[in-house]
């Protein structure tokens, strides 16, 4: 898509979108500061991809109100895809353009403490800790225009928080799904992991319809000392749909963050990652595998910010690149002055399948202090001309040799990832891609 940004809300549209959902006097002040900042803010610059001209705006932020089912099988096809057998249907919330469709979990982590709820209910019910989080330290609003963007048209997302000491033993699942025509998303989700608490999470964006639409994401996770999260996510978003997603992460000492990320939207999407390991002793491992197609162009950005001592982060990322698909891959370790016995390892492979393809790999070091360790590794080619000889010499088709050599280029990446649900949903959005 090359569509000229525009503006298509005001102050007063703001304010009356903010009535209209009851919501308290700060959030209705982050709204206005975010759309008095939007006038004055530039667009995020990623690395090598131009992104003046892509629709960012030009959505409905105020989507009909979706009516709520009693059950998996009266949801949307594409979310009970994704949802699967309704009995083994533990903790999950649905959401379909925005308004929450689908909740269940189980009573004993309600009785634990746990919430996980949309953000507007946890905005009414939890408010006190919405508001500590919300735009906290993984996230400001006046970063760029898209960010303030977002404060000021926020419209969906969850908040989940577990207490110190309680281990959330099964997956929190949460689906994010639109199909309202000229539809925007702006949907925030907060992860909130308190002193020596684990808690695994896996969302998953999907369109219903093939109309244009626009996805503003932003995830913030916090993991406080001692603590253990798993965020996993499958972005499954069409061609028509204009992706702009930030996840950050916020890492205390001895705590842990892994991030499984299938980036697989068939639109022009920028993505970025960034974790913040602020404690001593605290760790980061971040997983990406993408696939291009079409003309659609991809910018994703990984970086992890090493602040305490003894702290590691590793950063992995697969992509391969169809048809006149191109795709930007940053990886960026910052091991700043003080964070000494650090450890930062960082891997960046593209594969390009045609010769319209195109892939860029940047692996950056960042090093501002001596008793550390850190190193990268990077790669970017065409598939192999023998491996695909000796593939049709054995009587196999080129298309099916492709989807082989896909496969297995990805497998050392999906293989490694840590939540065997997104696992799964990845060989099969891989296979989609692949036929």
């Amino acid at each position: 898509m090359s569509i000229e940004t525009k503006v298509t809300f005001d102050k007063e549209q703001i304010q009356a979108f903010s009535d209209g959902r009851n919501e308290p006097a700060w959030l209705k002040d982050i709204r206005l500061k975010g759309a008095e900042l939007f006038d004055t803010l530039e667009l995020p610059k990623p690395d090598k991809t131009k992104i003046d001209k892509w629709n960012f705006t030009a959505a409905n932020y105020n989507l009909a109100e979706v009516k709520a089912a009693d059950n998996v099988a009266a949801l949307a096809e594409g979310i009970r895809n994704l949802v699967g057998d309704e009995d083994k249907v533990d903790n999950l919330l649905a959401q379909q353009d925005g308004s929450t469709v689908y909740k269940k979990v189980s009573k004993e982590l309600t009785d634990k403490g746990v919430i996980f709820t949309d953000l507007a209910t946890a905005v009414e019910k939890h408010e006190d800790l919405v508001k500590k989080y919300l735009f906290g330290e993984a996230v400001q609003m006046d970063e760029n225009r898209l960010t303030a963007l977002h404060a000021a048209l926020l419209n969906g997302g969850t908040f989940i928080y577990v207490p110190r000491n309680v281990d959330v033993e099964v997956p929190l699942q949460a689906v994010y799904a639109f199909g309202a025509k000229d539809a925007g998303l702006y949907n925030h989700v907060i992860v909130v992991a308190e002193e020596n608490s684990s808690v695994t999470y896996v969302e998953n964006y999907v369109s219903l319809s093939e109309d244009e639409a626009v996805a503003n994401i932003v995830a913030e996770v916090y993991a406080a000392q001692g603590a253990k999260v798993a965020f996993g996510a499958v972005d499954n978003l069409s061609s028509n749909v204009t992706t702009y997603v930030v996840r950050r992460g916020h890492v205390e000492r001895d705590a842990r963050l892994e991030w499984a990320l299938g980036q697989m939207n068939d639109g022009n999407t920028v993505s970025e990652n960034t974790t913040h390991l602020v404690g001593d002793g605290s760790w980061a491992d971040t997983k990406t595998v993408t696939i291009g197609r079409g003309s659609q162009k991809q910018n994703f950005t990984t970086q992890i910010f090493h602040h305490g001592k003894h702290s590691e982060g590793y950063i992995l990322k697969h992509g391969v690149m169809r048809d006149a698909a191109t795709a930007i891959f940053n990886g960026i370790t910052k091991i700043e002055h003080g964070a000494t016995k650090s450890n930062g390892e960082q891997t960046e492979r593209v594969l390009m399948l045609s010769e319209k393809a195109r892939g860029d790999a940047n692996p950056i070091l960042l090093i501002d202090e001596d008793d550390v360790t850190a190193g990268h590794a990077a790669s970017v080619g065409r598939i192999d001309p023998l491996q695909m000889f000796y593939l049709m010499s054995r009587g196999i088709p080129r298309k099916e040799a492709e989807r082989l050599v896909i496969h297995g280029f990805l497998a050392p990446v999906v293989s490694q990832l840590p939540i065997e649900s997104v696992k799964e949903q990845l060989r099969e959005a891989i296979e989609r891609k692949v036929l």
